[in-house]
């Protein structure tokens, strides 16, 4: 965080000096800058990149840095008014829909305007990646040999055989596809399982980006509802019943939003309610590596317990890396395997070696462990002070559940709140969260929001967070706009 600080602040530096330098005069060089600005050259590269980026300057190996002449005027805007035309169609007609809502993404993806705490955030904060682990292993990656070469189209065995060690049950390095990231390996999935206007069975509620996925693709998400021990077996019969469905996607472990652990009497009952209705159930195991210190033993993921090919399994180091950080597994068995690997290599062709090699020399290093550990003492703790917070600032917020991994809150508002309103006010207040609507696929039975404790700076952010949410509650909730 110190060297991203520097490198910004001499950019800026740099950047108000080059007046000084006609267009295409050499700057100083590099030893100069280090020594006038008593940085490291580390830092006075990234600055240089920095401005080169810009268009302000222009590197020259072996020669130096030099201010950029001027730009040409810019070419007059063009007409697009005719793209209106061309991107429109009745929907109706359309098998796979051409516009796409990316909202209920986006609105975690969104980085918000400095001074607003980010409790919208979906990744770990800067603090809390592993990047020195994670530069090392690149470093290490690049110098071994071939990794500048052509990977094989599913996958480095080495990397491949590493995740079917970490979904155990007898699945084999065979069985799984390396993937770029959890939102490509869902992608493949439900292109591969279902035709579109086909139904698709979702948890209610559930991951935004999947439903998004889903109607992308042209298919019909129906909601299964959820409790505190995760998918309702019955309603999940039912649903396949009523709708002839032969996919259900669902994440056992942890879930997003609720937090819910399947619960171990109803994960045989999902594999069987599945196996009868000839269906699929892919597990979206996203966050197992963000387990909490006071979690306990995990339960093994369902394909693991899954000897006839009912579940399709997504697992990614994503979640407890760096969102730049896209590796994932995407596992199944029997002939679905082979539609998979296809749709994945027209698709992305395979994930860059490089990434691959770098996941192999992170996982089997010492810093791997530690980080984990790392990180499952620091949720712990973020997660216990914004439920304490909460509880004492806000006790009109319903907290139903408290998880012992992820790395966020699901929240139900008061009866009469409105999200929308809330959400604008907590913004107006300095705080971003996430609106619960986006996680329904139909009709919500009330109002929600979920509040990240994983995205901020640390337990301080998170007090201020809530305190600043206090505002927010007395501007908007029924009950307190009333006195």
């Amino acid at each position: 965080m110190q060297e991203r600080s520097s490198v910004a602040e001499l950019a800026d530096r740099l950047r108000t000096e080059l007046d000084r330098y006609s267009p295409g005069g050499k700057l100083p060089s590099s030893r100069a800058l280090v020594e006038r600005f008593r940085v490291s050259p580390v830092t006075v590269s990234r600055a240089l990149a920095q401005l080169a980026a810009e268009g302000l300057v222009v590197t020259r190996p072996g020669a130096g840095a030099f201010r950029a002449r001027p730009r040409p005027a810019a070419t007059p805007a063009g007409d697009t008014s005719w793209q209106e035309v061309a991107l429109s169609a009745d929907g109706a007609a359309d098998r796979v829909p051409r516009s796409v809502d990316a909202t209920g993404v986006t609105v975690s993806l969104a980085v918000p305007p400095p001074g607003v705490v980010e409790f919208n955030g979906g990744y770990l904060h800067p603090s809390l990646q592993p990047e020195r682990a994670l530069s090392d292993a690149l470093a290490r990656a690049g110098r071994r040999p071939g990794a500048w070469g052509r990977p094989p189209m599913e996958g480095l065995p080495e990397l491949r055989e590493w995740f079917a060690r970490t979904i155990g049950g007898g699945v084999g390095a065979a069985e799984v596809l390396v993937s770029a990231g959890g939102q490509a390996a869902l992608t493949t999935a439900l292109r591969a399982l279902a035709p579109p206007g086909a139904p698709v069975l979702v948890e209610s509620p559930t991951y935004p980006g999947m439903l998004a996925i889903a109607r992308s693709a042209g298919l019909r998400p129906v909601p299964v509802p959820v409790d505190a021990d995760g998918v309702r077996p019955e309603l999940l019969a039912d649903a396949f019943r009523a709708t002839g469905a032969r996919v259900f996607v669902c994440q056992p472990l942890f879930q997003n939003p609720t937090g819910a652990v399947l619960a171990p009497a109803r994960r045989g009952e999902v594999l069987r309610i599945a196996r009868e209705a000839g269906a699929f159930v892919v597990e979206d195991d996203f966050v197992r590596r963000l387990a909490h210190e006071d979690a306990g033993p995990l339960p093994r993921p369902l394909a693991a317990d899954d000897p006839d090919g009912v579940v399709v399994h997504v697992g990614s180091l994503t979640k407890a890396t760096s969102p730049s950080f896209r590796v994932c597994a995407l596992a199944a068995r029997g002939p679905v395997l082979e539609r998979l690997r296809a749709i994945q290599v027209v698709d992305t062709f395979f994930v860059p070696r490089p990434l691959q090699e770098a996941a192999l020399e992170l996982v089997g290093s010492p810093a791997w462990p530690r980080h984990l550990r790392t990180v499952a003492a620091e949720l712990r703790a973020r997660r216990d002070a914004m439920t304490s917070a909460l509880r004492l600032r806000l006790p009109e917020l319903a907290l139903p559940h408290i998880p012992s991994g992820g790395y966020h809150l699901w929240l139900r508002l008061p009866d009469g709140a409105e999200e929308s309103v809330f959400t604008a006010a907590a913004l107006r207040a300095g705080v971003a969260l996430t609106p619960g609507r986006p996680y329904f696929s139909a009709e919500p039975p009330a109002a929600h929001v979920r509040l990240s404790f994983a995205a901020v700076a640390g337990t301080q952010e998170i007090a201020e967070g809530v305190r600043r949410l206090r505002a927010a509650c007395d501007e908007t909730l029924p009950a307190n706009r009333s006195t």
